[in-house]
């Protein structure tokens, strides 16, 4: 029999989650400190829990998402002392990268369970029960949450031990905030150029969704420097020659009109290594 589901924070992400889990045929209580989100849940078919404690005490999966480090920590305290043995602690918030093994090893005094469990997806991915989940911890604890787990996001990733998750979802958003970055660099250059910047931006949403954007180039199982035989060596010099020539032509450009593009630059100067690829022999080079 499918054990109940507790669900711990009714944020802007965290409550739609939730909603999504009100299908799980184990039951499923919630806890929020805030009124309307519980109303919403129970309306969905949740039972309300009147503590933390009180959860805990009757769920054997429990979903935390709530803000800070500190916050997951008061909440990890009221959970140890009343969940049953066996009970898995899953954290949605994103953490410090230190806290997961702490908390794994927290639990596993008391008998409990852990994962890390970050999200990708925002509010509608959560909505539509779309999110990336990102687990890390152990293999029994990820197969004790992958059923509710699919109820929330369809692709969930045990990325390997307690800490994984975390690792994966902040090495996921450095990419997301690296590229808004360069997103005002690029901007910038297209305003001095006199572009309509929502069409430009219709452009890059409509040709990231036929590509992939970044991830079209996140297939290989290593980041390290290929192998001359590789056989995506090939395919990757030809990366490397389409982005040396329009970084070029992008930086060219942002000098004749006094626009200071630095990450361009330093994706010119870096771009063959972050690709992976090998030294260029002195013929290449000449």
């Amino acid at each position: 029999m499918s054990q109940r589901v507790g669900f711990i924070g009714l944020g802007n992400i965290g409550k739609p989650m939730a909603l999504r889990l009100a299908g799980w045929e184990g039951g499923l209580t919630v806890f929020d400190l805030a009124p309307e989100p519980l109303a919403d849940a129970e309306k969905a078919g949740a039972r309300i829990a009147a503590s933390v404690a009180g959860l805990a005490a009757e769920c054997g999966v429990i979903s935390v998402m709530v803000n800070t480090d500190d916050q997951v920590r008061e909440v990890m305290g009221e959970i140890l002392g009343a969940a049953r043995p066996g009970t898995v602690v899953a954290v949605h918030s994103t953490i410090s990268p230190d806290l997961p093994p702490r908390l794994e090893d927290l639990a596993g005094r008391h008998d409990l369970l852990f994962v890390d469990a970050p999200v990708s997806g925002g509010a509608m991915g959560a909505d539509a029960g779309t999110l990336a989940i990102m687990v890390g911890g152990s293999d029994e604890a990820f197969a004790a949450v992958s059923g509710p787990f699919a109820l929330m996001g369809s692709e969930v990733v045990h990325c390997g031990p307690a800490g994984n998750g975390t690792a994966a979802k902040l090495a996921r958003n450095l990419l997301h905030f690296v590229a808004f970055t360069a997103t005002g660099e690029a901007l910038r250059l297209a305003e001095a150029s006199g572009i309509d910047l929502q069409a430009l931006g219709r452009v890059v949403r409509h040709t990231d969704s036929i590509t992939g954007g970044p991830g079209a180039i996140m297939h290989r199982s290593t980041a390290q420097e290929m192998e001359p035989g590789d056989g995506w060596v090939s395919i990757f010099e030809h990366v490397h020659a389409l982005g040396a020539k329009d970084l070029g032509h992008a930086i060219e450009l942002a000098d004749r009109l006094g626009v200071e593009v630095p990450m361009a630059r330093f994706a010119q100067d870096n771009l063959r290594g972050a690709l992976g690829l090998p030294a260029p022999t002195e013929d290449e080079e000449n």
